[in-house]
């Protein structure tokens, strides 16, 4: 899949857990585990809002595109 999903990086970057940011954005671990493992068919938006607030980050930081080519 062209889209690759970071958020392991910027959680590493912040020194915060899964857990930590599952209490603080309101989501499951099981729903942050599937984002985090790139299995996630889609996010909301809302969703991405919540990540990216709560790890002071841009949704660049997260989630990168790379070509199949």
């Amino acid at each position: 899949m062209p889209i690759i999903v970071n958020l392991d990086v910027m959680l590493a970057k912040r020194k915060m857990s899964l857990t930590e940011l599952s209490e603080k954005v309101g989501i499951t671990l099981s729903n942050l585990s599937i984002l985090k493992s790139g299995k996630a068919k889609a996010i909301r938006f809302s969703t991405l809002e919540a990540i990216c607030q709560a790890l002071e980050c841009q949704p660049a930081d997260i989630l990168e595109y790379q070509s199949d080519t």
